[in-house]
């Protein structure tokens, strides 16, 4: 996405109430899970649905709503996401990378902006998201994809803006359109990564690591102590 790659984290948690996993896909150089399901697209509709769930945090019932015009009328760089895509009263607007803007721009060329750019019901993007994930469950063996559906492109989003890009959580809640923290840190967050749990650490100036070579390696505190006059 637009801001600095890191490490794998972990992927994978349980439910507290039902079957499956939460899923959280990599992004690093390495190993970027959400690049090879955007691979997984069989048409530019799939490409900017897996795009508008990983990259910009929308649900299902919100990427098959989108239409042009929520790009155009959004500050440059930010879409424009109702609450209610009927009433058009309430929005909040959310960041998009280059290629997913692009991306739209190219599919809606001489289209009524208007019109629902993915084009299809939201169940038929859930079916687009498990088939892409079977695929790359055949392709490399990791049983984790076979738990991938869209509502976790929305989990990925929100965890790596958080712990991989330092956005603080009020603006990833408002970007997303979250207004509960518990259901928020519950179930979206995940695990904090090592990467990002380093990058923090080094922000801690008493950290012994964190200190500049040359620098006084004697104690950070230097207590007077007073002798008491004898008695």
């Amino acid at each position: 996405m637009w801001c600095l790659p890191v490490k794998p984290t972990v992927r994978l948690a349980d439910y507290d109430e039902r079957d499956g996993k939460r899923v959280w896909l990599n992004q690093t150089d390495e190993n970027d899970e959400v690049a090879a399901l955007i691979e997984q697209a069989k048409s530019p509709e799939q490409e900017i649905a897996f795009r508008l769930g990983a990259q910009a945090g929308l649900r299902r019932e919100e990427i098959a709503s989108v239409t042009t015009n929520d790009f155009t009328h959004a500050p440059d760089g930010f879409l424009r996401v109702w609450n209610d895509y009927a009433k058009r009263g309430k929005y909040r607007e959310t960041p998009i990378p280059e290629e997913l803007a692009s991306s739209v721009r190219t599919l809606s060329y001489n289209r009524d902006p208007d019109e629902a750019i993915v084009g299809v019901e939201p169940n038929s993007i859930y079916r687009w998201v498990k088939r892409a994930a079977q695929a790359l469950q055949t392709e490399t063996g990791d049983k984790g994809w076979s738990y991938l559906d869209v509502h976790d492109l929305r989990r990925t989003w929100g965890g790596h803006l958080l712990w991989d890009c330092g956005v603080l959580p009020a603006v990833v809640m408002s970007w997303g359109g979250w207004e509960d923290w518990e259901t928020f840190r519950n179930h979206y967050l995940g695990e904090m990564s090592p990467a990002a749990a380093e990058r923090e650490r080094e922000k801690i100036s008493f950290v012994s690591g964190g200190r500049e070579q040359g620098t006084d390696s004697g104690p950070v505190f230097r207590p007077t102590v007073e002798t008491a006059p004898p008695y």
